[in-house]
């Protein structure tokens, strides 16, 4: 295996914490509940040296339903948390924006991972997207990133005839994930 930044970019809900349902939002701290295995995938990717980053739609601001200050804070203690467990995310990226506002950083658009890659001192020699939704497979091929699909959240293995496409790999959740992605690349 060549040596050099290995990354993966998480979506948050439904992915490291249980989805609150279409058109719902996690507006709270209260609310956040990870995922069982998450804590643990992330800790194996950690472990197999994967540089780890966040990046999620996060419209619930921009409609009001919480603030930018709540998010922070849910943020904040999602990442206490993790670190309590041993794993870790180097860093996370919300867009806040609207649909409407047609800015860079809302997936399906690449922004937020751009963002996220040139803060590294090189460019990485892989990156994988793990997300629950195709609007997270869709940014994964605009940024360059392997597909990896979660059933954990939005998504239903029941749907996968009226997929948009087959994406790389689809696992049940994020240990699943993280197990093979380790066996295989790490």
């Amino acid at each position: 295996m060549p040596k050099g930044i290995k990354v993966i970019f998480l979506d948050r809900d439904g992915v490291i914490n249980e989805y609150p349902g279409d058109g719902r939002y996690v507006l709270t701290w209260e609310e956040f509940k990870f995922i069982p295995g998450s804590i643990e995938g992330i800790r194996k990717l950690n472990q197999a040296g994967f540089t780890i980053f966040v990046v999620s739609n996060q419209t619930g601001v921009a409609k009001g339903l919480y603030t930018a200050g709540e998010l922070e804070r849910i943020n904040k203690e999602m990442l206490k948390q993790l670190k309590k467990e041993g794993a870790y995310i180097s860093a996370s990226y919300y867009c806040t924006h609207l649909s409407s506002d047609n800015c860079d950083c809302k997936k399906p658009k690449p922004g937020l991972m751009e963002e996220a890659v040139c803060k590294l001192c090189e460019k990485p020699i892989m990156s994988f997207f793990i997300g629950d939704t195709f609007v997270d497979m869709k940014a994964a091929q605009n940024f360059g990133a392997k597909t990896i699909l979660l059933l954990s959240g939005k998504e239903k293995i029941v749907n996968r005839n009226s997929w948009e496409f087959e994406p790389d790999y689809v696992f049940d959740n994020l240990f699943l994930a993280a197990h093979y992605i380790c066996s295989h690349y790490g």
